[in-house]
């Protein structure tokens, strides 16, 4: 770059954090148009139109929640805001969320060419960050439509949801076609998923150019296990609360699953594989086995901030209820261990906001099994991650490459995921000394509470900047939504821009 050219802002005294670097080091940013347009010491501030101190904060690239949902409990509209607030805060710059047709989310069925275009309208003006969207193909229709929800609106991952070929969202339903909302003769099964697998295949093989970033992701969880299991542990007195329903949905039950789905994906040829929010030991067993057993399978693994950081004996109880279940202390220092091992590809929040009201039931607050499943915490992933990844001995440099990198890189995110010239300019400052107490009435999201409530985190998000653009400082969210729908592949790998 020309001396001569001037900047639109410099962020000066940073100390910068970068995936696949081995150290931290202080340097000044240089943002042009969006972008990083120069990464030196000392760059003059009489080049710029702005100058932001960033006073020693650690900067890391803008965090990307791969796995989030928005509108399953309250108005996609009203959703996307509050939450990628939340997500701002958290120092996220990119949302990318999972959805479907079925109850819940528009709580419509049908063809996907009348639904994702009401889900993009809904989304239109209502993020604070970036945001992308990954498909579930509920019906046979919809495997037809992947190729045009990727030509039309660059959708590349898509999502399978085992446990639902028998179970609802929250448990046993014999009424699995009304809760899909598919036709009588249709089935959500083990075929179907191997016709999913198919379909992703010539997807694949129709954009070669393209085939490091179309993948299918897999909730890992059997419907037939977890049926009889939850009979048994129902009427077993002495279990309650998280461990009753960890026991009820055994890990397993995602063991299984992931056998399963490893081996279709081996018939098909369904060459990229996500196995989501891993939460046992048996669980990432079977998926560490699997690799070994279909080497020509490229598998990631996820885990979740909240199977990090919570246990069956977390004093808030239901509030921390999802899928697949929170297990027990030996389960998260497995997954920690994974973690530090390299085993794990990259962390997220599985961010859904469930409302107090909405979460447990009115009649009887306190019984597990007739709480709602799933909650929000993307404004804790980055903490939650520094706070116990430091005393564990992982690197800024390591955490940087599961939160940015790797998410990006999988999901074909071109110009995201780093602090690089030609990368669009989200980046998070970032105080490690700084304590705080998760307080659900200090968060952003209009959850009401958290699953963390009480927990002391060290490290804090103190600035989050989403293509050059401060939105959140000092305790606030700034300004209006300006987050951008991303088509993917989403743009041009700066190293081709050489």
């Amino acid at each position: 770059m020309s001396e001569a050219t001037v900047l639109d802002k410099v962020i000066k005294n940073v100390r910068l954090v970068r995936p696949n670097h081995p150290t931290v080091e202080q340097l000044d940013l240089g943002i042009k148009d969006g972008k990083f347009a120069c990464i030196e010491r000392d760059i003059c501030g009489d080049r710029a139109k702005d100058v932001f101190d960033a006073q020693n904060l650690l900067g890391f690239p803008g965090v990307i929640d791969s796995h989030m949902h928005v509108g399953i409990y309250q108005p996609l509209d009203k959703d996307a805001a509050t939450e990628s607030r939340a997500a701002a805060m958290g120092g996220v710059t990119t949302s990318l969320n999972y959805i479907r047709t079925g109850q819940y989310y528009l709580n419509k069925g049908g063809p996907y060419q009348d639904f994702f275009p009401e889900v993009l309208a809904l989304s239109d003006g209502k993020f604070f960050v970036d945001y992308g969207y990954h498909i579930a193909p509920i019906s046979g229709q919809h495997i037809d439509e992947m190729q045009w929800l990727f030509e039309e609106h660059g959708i590349s991952s898509f999502k399978i949801f085992m446990f639902y070929g028998g179970y609802g969202l929250h448990g046993l339903s014999d009424k699995q076609n009304f809760f899909l909302m598919i036709e009588p003769e249709e089935r959500y099964d083990f075929a179907h998923f191997e016709f999913i697998m198919r379909g992703l295949t010539k997807l694949r093989e129709r954009y070669p150019e393209a085939n490091d970033f179309i993948s299918l992701s897999l909730h890992c969880e059997v419907a037939e296990i977890l049926s009889a299991y939850t009979k048994i542990v129902e009427g077993d007195r002495n279990l309650s609360g998280l461990r009753a329903y960890s026991a009820a949905r055994p890990p397993h039950s995602e063991g299984l699953a992931i056998f399963i789905a490893s081996y279709l994906a081996h018939e098909t040829n369904c060459a990229n594989i996500n196995l989501l929010h891993l939460s046992s030991r048996k669980a990432l067993d079977a998926a560490l086995m699997m690799d070994v057993a279909f080497p020509q399978i490229n598998f990631k693994r996820e885990v979740t901030v909240g199977h990090l950081l919570l246990d069956v004996d977390a004093p808030t109880g239901k509030w921390a209820k999802v899928n697949p279940p929170i297990r027990s202390r030996a389960d998260v220092e497995y997954l920690w261990q994974a973690v530090s091992n390299g085993q794990i590809d990259w962390i997220v929040s599985d961010h859904a906001c469930c409302s107090a009201e909405k979460k447990a039931s009115l009649q009887d607050p306190d019984n597990i099994w007739l709480a709602k499943s799933g909650f929000g915490g993307t404004e804790y992933l980055l903490s939650g991650v520094f706070s116990e990844g430091s005393k564990r001995g992982l690197s800024y440099n390591r955490m940087a490459e599961m939160l940015c990198w790797n998410p990006a890189q999988r999901f074909g995110l071109l110009e995201k995921g780093d602090i690089a010239i030609g990368y669009d300019a989200d980046f998070v400052l970032f105080d490690p000394n700084e304590s705080f107490v998760v307080r659900a009435e200090e968060s952003e999201s209009q959850q009401g509470y958290s699953p963390f409530e009480g927990m002391e985190l060290t490290g804090r998000v103190k600035s989050t900047f989403l293509r050059g653009n401060l939105i959140y400082d000092k305790g606030q969210v700034i300004g209006s939504p300006c987050g951008q729908y991303l088509k993917r592949p989403y743009g041009v790998s700066p190293k081709a821009m050489a």
